[in-house]
């Protein structure tokens, strides 16, 4: 297994669009990259990769996913994005729930 760079604090996101219980971001990792295993309490998400190929661990299972798939994020769910790949991976990411604010966060594990 290769080794990965931390891509946190600094994951590029920018926020597509947004509403009370909802937010659209494109997630974008370089070759390498991989976030820290982390759930939140108050949002699930569904990503779909629109560039590139993703290892998207969901509890204890990874899997790859390429470009046009998508993967669901359950509420409470640990997750992490990595980039095994050669070429940048971008994702786009819906989450909702109840609370969307970046505090709604649980690292399970250092980056």
């Amino acid at each position: 297994m290769a080794a990965f760079r931390p891509a946190e604090p600094a994951l590029a996101a920018p926020t597509l669009a947004e509403g009370p219980r909802f937010r659209v971001r494109s997630l974008n990792l370089a070759p390498g990259e991989a976030t820290a295993l982390q759930s939140h309490l108050h949002r699930s998400g569904h990503w779909v990769v629109v560039e590139g190929t993703a290892e998207i661990t969901v509890g204890i299972r990874a899997r790859l996913v390429g470009e046009g798939e998508a993967i669901h994020i359950p509420l409470g769910q640990p997750h992490r994005l990595e980039n095994p790949g050669r070429l940048p991976v971008r994702l786009i990411a819906v989450e909702t729930g109840c609370y969307l604010g970046e505090d709604d966060l649980i690292r399970h594990e250092m980056p």
